[in-house]
């Protein structure tokens, strides 16, 4: 198949991607993960890929989840934290198993998004949105195109100080509870693990006196999410979103159908949350894509064609993608003379969909459009649909519509 006249709309699947997230952020209710606004884009999305994409099969699929646990470790690892310094000067052993908790709190539910403290927090009802286009023909191969439709809650000190403002207050309260649970080991060390109030005289008494300056940061991380304002959500990641909605409507208004490749669009609601919608999808289709080669591309926050990206690997670097599925993209940038890194999300990056993907057994990989170092909009009220940009837009169309191309003519098959 040759798609170049797809590819040379790529300005206006630009425009009408712009002008369909303008749309849905004035219309609809803000889209916080397990919201009735998540719930509303979900819906008008799912019709648009029926009435005006011409998929066969559109559904909206429930799931369960705890939105509020994904930041919710700030309320057990800091208050244990803050707990752990004072008990320092009267149990150490106590300072040093509450911080190791709390470590592992963060470390789980932050890290590696796992549900470890989900039951704490209220249940809600989020949802995905799985659309597929059928073939003319035997299905050979398929191709999915994902994005998630929820926006974040605004990060306060990213939108006031930046993404160093913001990563540094993050890394000082991390430094602070590692140095009074180094302090306190060490106080055992010398005094017995039985040691009860501590000595005045020495030194470590001093370091922990001093150690106090860590206090202010770690009660600030309180504060590290508003939940009561939700971002717009423009770039991360109603742009996701429309990127594989762009592909199908485009193709639809051409006319062009494919003989023997499958191809599909899948929303995934709540990744804010903990890539919650993402994770509750493959539970729900495990197995259902089996039967032939299906790569899926996840796509979040397309804004800066300088920073357009295939993540070879995701989850704060955890999770590898799929070799060929990123190497696809990677060529079809080169194809087309369009600049494309080869990187990753790196720790403290977070994560795309992807990465529930890539966990579950899928072909996937993550495609960003982002300096992984936070932008000012990034989980900001910055993220507004006049703050896009549709170059960035353009180019990775017009990539994803190559790669679609060259994997139709059994490309990474």
């Amino acid at each position: 198949m040759d798609l170049k006249k797809i590819i040379d709309k790529k300005d206006w699947a630009a425009q009408y991607m712009l002008d369909e997230i303008t749309h849905i952020i004035k219309t609809f209710e803000k889209r916080s993960p397990g919201s009735e606004g998540e719930k509303q884009a979900c819906e008008y999305m799912a019709d648009v890929l029926k009435n005006d994409c011409g998929c066969d099969r559109v559904e909206v699929e429930p799931f369960k989840e705890n939105p509020g646990s994904f930041y919710g470790w700030i309320y057990f690892t800091i208050t244990f934290v803050l707990i752990a310094i004072a008990a320092f000067f009267y149990i150490p052993l106590l300072s040093v198993v509450l911080i190791a908790l709390g470590l592992i709190i963060v470390l789980i539910q932050f890290g590696f998004y796992k549900k470890l403290i989900d039951r704490f927090f209220p249940e809600k009802t989020g949802h995905n949105v799985t659309a597929l286009k059928i073939c003319t023909g035997d299905v050979k191969r398929r191709i999915i195109f994902n994005g998630h439709p929820d926006a974040a809650w605004e990060w306060p000190v990213n939108y006031a100080l930046g993404g160093v403002g913001f990563e540094a207050h993050a890394v000082i309260c991390g430094i602070g509870a590692v140095y009074y649970m180094v302090i306190s080991i060490l106080y055992m060390v010398k005094h017995g693990v039985s040691a009860g109030v501590v000595d005045t005289s020495d030194v470590l008494f001093k370091f922990a006196l001093g150690g106090l300056a860590f206090v202010p940061f770690l009660v600030g991380l309180y504060w590290m999410w508003n939940k009561n304002r939700i971002v717009d959500g423009a770039n991360d990641n109603l742009s996701g979103c429309y990127m594989g909605i762009a592909i199908l409507k485009a193709l639809k208004d051409e006319g062009i159908e494919f003989e023997n490749t499958e191809i599909g669009v899948i929303l995934t609601g709540s990744e804010e949350a903990g890539l919650r919608g993402a994770k509750a999808w493959c539970e729900e289709h495990k197995g259902d894509f089996d039967d032939v080669p299906t790569f899926i591309f996840s796509y979040d926050t397309i804004h800066d064609p300088k920073f357009l990206m295939a993540n070879y690997r995701d989850l704060n670097g955890t999770v590898k993608a799929d070799k060929d599925v990123s190497d696809l993209f990677m060529e079809a940038a080169k194809e087309l003379g369009i600049p494309c890194k080869k990187g990753w999300v790196p720790p403290l990056g977070g994560a795309t969909d992807s990465a529930a993907f890539a966990q579950a057994g899928f072909r996937a990989t993550g495609i960003t459009g982002l300096n992984h170092k936070l932008e000012s909009y990034y989980h900001t009220r910055r993220d507004t649909y006049d703050n896009m940009n549709l170059d960035g837009l353009a180019g990775c169309f017009a990539v994803s519509v190559k790669a679609l191309e060259m994997f139709d003519n059994g490309a990474k098959q």
